[in-house]
């Protein structure tokens, strides 16, 4: 069928070249070289190269002399010869036929390699099939990109496992947890997202050998009608393409719902680390975190003694890409018409690819900024001590009831002295000066050394450290065991 597109590699041809900021400036060259134009093409050839073996091993007339043949021609792929072949075939996956044929003829014309490529196939064969490979590669440096993430937000969360600090709900003061329970939050939602990409990965199906609409009719007239033989074609051709199975059932392409349900999966990622770049955000406004920060780092243009949080707002940025990137998941699925349509094609051609690269750069961005978080000790100390005194009031009720208060009198005067402590904090006082209000007041019958025993930010942070501990060996690090933590090279600019 004409898929009427520009030539695949027509804009090498021109000059002036549009910037692509994914490749130049975001993602990994290492995602790039997954779905370069070199990458997915050579995939073509061993795609067609692996047919025909399997084939031949059920009994078509394939010599040995023709697969030698092919696999010599293999290395020599010309993207710039393909092109002039498109310019006049309108199809891509005729050209690199075409082009593949000829390499092949100028080894060894007479053994007919070329004419057996292809054989029972349509061009979903080999783009779908080559799609589910490149995806999987991905997936593989993704995971290693998680789990460099997650390996950095674990040392930081256990070395600040016990540090109190002040917990938020609706950015208002509540309670005290500790920096290494926050961190651990964060490492949470990527710890659900690298089991979810895994998930992903190990169900991944290729296309298999189903021919033009899914009916596999084409390998019927190949192999004499026998049905046996083209379930174990299908079968040998995934797990030589290293897939458990194939798809099941498929109409000329796979079932986009397995797009779908990866995009979904890449979002994920995008979700956590958004969280974790605006919480970020939000605590180095305040002083007390920071992303790192480059000695020879430039904050602003203008005003030279910023430390804007760059990184942490560019993953921001990048996941609201992603986010609605994985839209076109569903929206593909659902407009798909019947055995297939081809308004799939540009659209994955763009989203797939631009997923995966956010995805990376993402994930990188998260772990490079995890990596060299800093804590700001002293303002975390100021901001506890600025706050717990309100928070410690109940406890303060408490020990003076015991001591043979009146409960119902003590929470007036209580709610009295916190008014004034707080009209005092808002008035530019330099301490919360409830605590001496409390112990100049003798109806608690508490002086400041019992008061200052009772306001240990430590006795408020609950089970925080052990919850740290506990998330780290008990889940977090058996996940990560035999992982490769792939670090992505840092932000280029």
């Amino acid at each position: 069928m004409p898929r009427c597109h520009p030539p695949l590699l027509q804009s090498r041809a021109m000059s002036a070249r549009p910037d692509n900021a994914l490749h130049s400036r975001y993602a990994s060259r290492e995602m790039a070289a997954v779905f370069s134009s070199q990458s997915r093409y050579s995939s073509w050839r061993k795609l067609w190269i692996l047919l025909a073996e399997c084939q031949r091993e059920l009994g078509l007339p394939i010599t040995e002399r023709q697969l030698e043949v092919l696999r010599q021609a293999a290395p020599g792929l010309d993207l710039d010869r393909v092109a002039e072949i498109e310019a006049q075939t309108r199809h891509d996956v005729v050209a690199h036929l075409r082009h593949f044929k000829e390499q092949a003829d100028a080894i060894d014309a007479e053994c007919g390699a070329g004419g057996i490529l292809h054989l029972g196939a349509t061009s979903a064969f080999i783009t779908d099939n080559t799609d589910v490979v490149l995806l999987r590669q991905a997936l593989d440096l993704l995971e290693g990109r998680l789990a460099a993430a997650l390996t950095a937000f674990a040392a930081f969360a256990r070395r600040n496992a016990s540090l109190p600090c002040l917990a938020y709900t609706h950015f208002q003061p509540a309670q005290l947890t500790t920096v290494g329970k926050r961190a651990c939050l964060w490492a949470q939602d990527l710890w659900m997202d690298l089991e979810e990409i895994r998930r992903r990965r190990d169900g991944l199906r290729c296309r298999g050998v189903k021919g033009t609409t899914g009916t596999q009719a084409s390998y019927l007239t190949l192999f004499g009608g026998d049905g046996e033989k083209i379930r174990r074609l299908d079968a040998l051709f995934a797990q030589r393409l290293g897939f458990a199975k194939s798809m099941p059932l498929t109409g000329q392409t796979y079932s986009r719902k397995q797009d779908s349900q990866l995009l979904a999966a890449l979002a994920g990622i995008a979700e956590s680390s958004h969280k974790f770049g605006t919480d970020l955000r939000l605590l180095q406004g305040v002083g007390e975190l920071s992303e790192p920060f480059g000695k020879s780092q430039v904050g602003s243009s203008a005003m030279a003694y910023k430390r804007n949080p760059i990184r942490a707002e560019r993953m921001c940025a990048l996941a609201r890409r992603l986010i609605t990137d994985s839209l076109n998941g569903p929206l593909t699925v659902a407009t798909n018409w019947l055995e297939r349509s081809l308004d799939d094609s540009a659209n994955r051609r763009l989203v797939l690819t631009d997923a995966f690269l956010t995805a990376d750069a993402v994930a990188g961005l998260a772990g490079h900024i995890a990596e060299g978080l800093v804590v700001r000790d002293r303002q975390i100390a100021a901001r506890v001590a600025r706050e717990l005194p309100f928070m410690a009031t109940e406890t303060f009720l408490m020990e003076a009831v015991l001591r043979g208060g009146d409960r119902q009198d003590l929470h007036e005067r209580i709610r009295t002295h916190s008014l004034a402590a707080q009209e005092a904090l808002e008035g530019g006082a330099g301490h919360n000066p409830l605590l001496d209000a409390i112990a100049a007041d003798p109806a608690f019958r508490l002086n400041r050394q019992d008061i200052d025993a009772l306001i240990d930010p430590q006795a408020f942070t609950g089970r925080s450290a052990q919850q740290v501990e506990e998330f780290l060996t008990e889940h977090l690090e058996p996940a990560l065991e035999g992982v490769e933590a792939k670090g992505a090279e840092g932000p280029r600019v």
